[in-house]
């Protein structure tokens, strides 16, 4: 296995070194492979990387954008409530969380 195309650089069996554009240049470009996907070209996929704020500490901030959908689960006689969240509309992320920690963590989510 290489390199994906000519700016990546394989650093070993589990990692990979990827080129950043400049704005995003004092962030760790060193990533495990299990945080990298096959990447499949689409060119709706043109972020505009103005829009990204990096803070000092090197983070992005990102929160929910809404709670599409609940649901009940019941796992050994426990139930279990989680929530399918939609995290960003550029890249129409949504992942399924626990309810409980998203009421804790985003209460303005469930008003």
């Amino acid at each position: 296995m290489g390199p994906r195309n000519r700016e990546d650089i394989w650093i070993g069996p589990v990692a990979y070194e990827i080129a950043l554009p400049p704005l995003l240049a004092n962030l760790h470009n060193v990533f495990h492979v299990s945080q990298l996907r096959k990447y499949i070209p689409d060119p709706t996929h043109v972020l505009d990387v103005d829009d990204i704020q990096v803070r000092e500490d090197l983070t992005i901030e990102a929160g929910p954008v809404k709670v599409l959908k609940v649901q009940t689960k019941n796992l050994s006689g426990k139930e279990i409530r989680t929530v399918k969240v939609f995290w960003n509309e550029k890249t129409q992320e949504m992942t399924w969380e626990l309810e409980e920690f998203m009421r804790k963590e985003y209460p303005q989510l469930f008003a």
